[in-house]
């Protein structure tokens, strides 16, 4: 493999070519992936028949097992001194697999190509993102990566849209989602996929990378103790951050219709697009640590409402709001791991980040779905119990950043 190391030019908002070229690949795979993945979590439920603690585990070892390959990715890119077509093939093979979904008719069928789906997203992530923090310097970083947020989210409002539409037509307003509606959602998403695998392998090109000459050794020892004080932080606080299929599944639990569920996805990603690229280019003038802190405290207090809410309004203003925590804290949160490493392991940086988040995904997950509905005997205590379990972690793991990473940033220096 070789990389095309073609300057990238600035486009009009002054980001250069490869951002452009990823925020677009970014905003056609949100409007493929969003018409499925949103509605997965009902479809296992209300047609297979899907018990929650399953659902949990299935979402569980999708996201760990993309999150090791993530870690592995990473560092091929930085060995490799390519990121592009790592990118590319981990694009391209989510899409290959993503027509199995069509046919799937029991839970351990789904499970397979969900997995095969997220194998393809662990392939590509760390690569795509360090392709965007080798694209821009240091005071561009936070509005590239909110750039690129926004320009996923997008797609995901889109793509949403679509399933609303296609929900409304097949089956109006009603509360559980049928058979049918989930096929026709696969078949319409595949034109998307195919179209975000072409604009990456068009658009973007590697750039050089300096201080390359001592290839990255595989160990995370060498990324540095400000980032593995970060990692720790943002580990504790993703220990409580369950797949957002346990939100889907609430507003179902208080009596909301698939069409409202969608309509409800759709306003919480248009908050999410107006916030991520402002909030990137605030990240840039005031600090990152900042709104970092601000966008957990934010989820704290949505977990902490939905674990308590009662009525399915209070569902849908709270989950809009959600959008404001990822507005604030993810893009960002990438932003800072190319603050806090060397330009020559970004890759693996990106890596380690996305696979150890990934890994806790599962657990996170899995908790989750045993405190809602038990495991074996135990019938667990609730729909509100993995609310407030991520509440409290996310709480403990701001104050955690406001004092630790600070100290460990200066003993480090």
């Amino acid at each position: 493999m070789t990389a095309d190391t073609t300057p990238t030019k600035p486009r009009p908002t002054g980001l250069p070519r490869n951002v452009w070229a990823v925020s677009l690949t970014s905003f056609f795979m949100d409007i493929s992936s969003e018409m499925v993945l949103t509605v997965l979590p009902l479809f296992l439920a209300n047609v297979l028949g899907t018990r929650t603690a399953v659902i949990g585990l299935i979402e569980g070892i999708a996201e760990a097992t993309s999150s090791i390959l993530k870690l592995f990715s990473g560092w091929l890119s930085d060995r490799l001194h390519a990121r592009k077509w790592l990118a590319v093939a981990g694009y391209g093979l989510s899409t290959l697999v993503k027509p199995f979904f069509y046919f799937a008719s029991s839970w351990t069928a789904i499970a397979g190509v969900r997995w095969v789906d997220r194998v393809g997203k662990g392939i590509r992530t760390a690569p795509r993102d360090a392709l965007v923090a080798d694209s821009v310097d240091e005071k561009q970083r936070g509005r590239a990566f909110g750039f690129q947020r926004a320009a996923d989210t997008a797609g995901a409002m889109l793509g949403l849209l679509i399933a609303l539409g296609v929900v409304w037509l097949a089956q109006s307003n009603e509360i559980s989602l049928n058979e049918s509606t989930f096929r026709w959602l696969v078949l319409i998403s595949l034109a998307p996929a195919v179209l975000a695998v072409l604009v990456l392998a068009i658009g973007a090109k590697d750039v050089p990378v300096s201080g390359q000459a001592k290839l990255p050794k595989f160990a995370v020892r060498t990324l540095g103790r400000p980032f593995l004080v970060f990692l720790i932080i943002v580990g504790l606080f993703d220990l409580g951050n369950s797949s957002d299929a346990f939100l889907v599944l609430r507003a179902q639990e208080r009596g909301m219709s698939v069409a409202g569920i969608l309509s409800m996805l759709v306003v919480f990603n248009l908050v999410y697009a107006l916030v991520s690229a402002p909030a990137g280019a605030l990240s840039d003038r005031i600090g990152r640590r900042q709104l970092i802190i601000g966008g957990w405290l934010v989820y704290a207090m949505i977990y902490l409402g939905i674990g308590l809410a009662q009525t399915t309004w209070q569902i849908w203003v709270l989950y809009v709001v959600y959008g404001l925590y990822y507005g604030l804290a993810y893009g960002t949160s990438k932003a800072m791991i190319a603050d806090l490493v060397a330009e020559n392991v970004r890759g693996t940086a990106y890596g380690t980040y996305n696979a150890v988040l990934g890994i806790l995904d599962f657990p996170a997950s899995l908790i989750a779905g045993i405190l809602w509905q038990g495991v074996g005997g135990w019938s667990g205590l609730g729909a509100s119990a993995p609310f407030l379990f991520g509440a409290a972690l996310a709480i403990a793991a701001a104050l955690l950043m406001a004092v630790w990473m600070p100290r460990a940033m200066r003993e480090s220096a």
